[in-house]
């Protein structure tokens, strides 16, 4: 999953905003990436990801559709890596802006299980908002992974 990415740029020093360019059909569309800690006592930080638009506001409901959604979450994932390289205590919480798009990111977890799963413990989180080991074919309302410990 890691091998087939976007460059990826940070906007100033730290590792809590990454941008990247989306290639294809629909041109070049600029995407954000964004860390923001929801949690201080559990060290748990949200992954934002929206589309840049004209006028420089972000928006996570854009379909782009620019026939690259594997290396786009591949790219996402990457920034992951990158992140708890940083912060390697933190847990990272994950979840569509539809019910459709998380359930993309499951697929996407689910087909780069065994490498992602190697760098990181993975869980899904349920509807009712409590933590559980990940399964492929689960249904989830987000997901938790962090860094494991080397």
């Amino acid at each position: 999953m890691l091998e087939e990415k976007y460059a990826l740029e940070k906007r100033g020093e730290s590792v809590m905003v990454f941008d990247f360019v989306s290639e294809g059909p629909k041109g070049a569309v600029r995407k954000v990436i964004e860390y923001s800690k929801v949690n201080t006592e559990a060290d748990i930080y949200n992954l934002g990801f929206a589309d840049e638009l004209e006028d420089k506001s972000l928006s996570d409901q854009v379909a782009t559709d620019n026939k690259d959604s594997q290396k786009v979450l591949a790219t996402v994932a990457y920034s992951a890596v990158l992140f708890t390289d940083r912060f390697p205590d933190a847990w990272i919480y994950a979840k569509g802006s539809t019910p459709s798009r998380t359930r993309l990111y499951r697929i996407g977890l689910s087909n780069n299980l065994e490498q992602f799963s190697k760098l990181f413990l993975i869980l899904g989180v349920t509807k009712e908002g409590n933590p559980v080991a990940f399964e492929k074919c689960g249904d989830y309302d987000g997901f938790l992974v962090r860094r494991r410990k080397k």
